[in-house]
């Protein structure tokens, strides 16, 4: 039986809630490392930001000297090439934070969670045990990013171009975990995974 915990890549269109269901893994006993957040760290980093500006320059900083990520991703978004040196840059670091919050993982904890955005899409998913695919309607995802993140049908669709298609991620998954309604809907689905896994692992 393998006694390491397994790794769990979540992944899903934007505004399906993927760290709002790794909340849910986190109570049901497993460590998180969001990718998002440890990008942020990264981006905090001198070294990082002296590059971007010299990429790009003093635009990509706020006026208190932080990178802004909004200007960032615009400039990201519309050249690829830029994406890619951006990526080659910041994810190497993301990485290093993850493999350390995992290492740390306590006794006894039933899963690594990578809740990623881009997890496919940055091959995160080789790391990956189990891959599960955050489901919902294209609706209640707009409504979503509208109420948190002001964004237009056509900023979702623009945002959404960038990456994988929808079909692409949910087929490349083991587990598909609707995400519609209230969190406590996804408890059950949750707890079944991870013991579908373990009951695999012991198998």
């Amino acid at each position: 039986m393998n006694e390491n915990p397994p790794i769990i890549g979540l992944t899903g269109g934007i505004g399906s809630g993927k760290s709002a269901i790794a909340s849910v893994f986190k109570e049901h006993g497993c460590v998180i490392a969001n990718a998002d957040e440890n990008v942020k760290v990264v981006l905090r980093d001198s070294e990082v930001r002296d590059q971007l500006v010299q990429w790009w320059g003093s635009q990509v900083l706020d006026i208190e000297g932080h990178v802004n990520r909004s200007v960032l991703a615009d400039i990201v978004f519309q050249d690829p090439n830029a994406r890619k040196m951006l990526e080659a840059l910041v994810h190497p670091r993301a990485r290093q934070m993850q493999e350390a919050q995992f290492s740390n993982a306590p006794q006894g904890t039933r899963g690594l969670v990578i809740d990623a955005p881009l997890l496919l899409e940055a091959k995160l998913d080789a790391l990956c045990e189990i891959v599960v695919f955050i489901d919902a309607s294209r609706e209640i995802r707009f409504g979503r990013v509208q109420n948190t993140r002001g964004w237009t049908e056509e900023e979702l669709r623009r945002r959404e171009e960038a990456q994988l298609p929808l079909d692409t991620k949910r087929n490349r998954a083991d587990y598909v975990l609707i995400n519609e309604g209230a969190l406590d809907e996804a408890h059950d689905q949750v707890q079944q995974i991870l013991q579908d896994i373990n009951n695999r692992r012991r198998g």
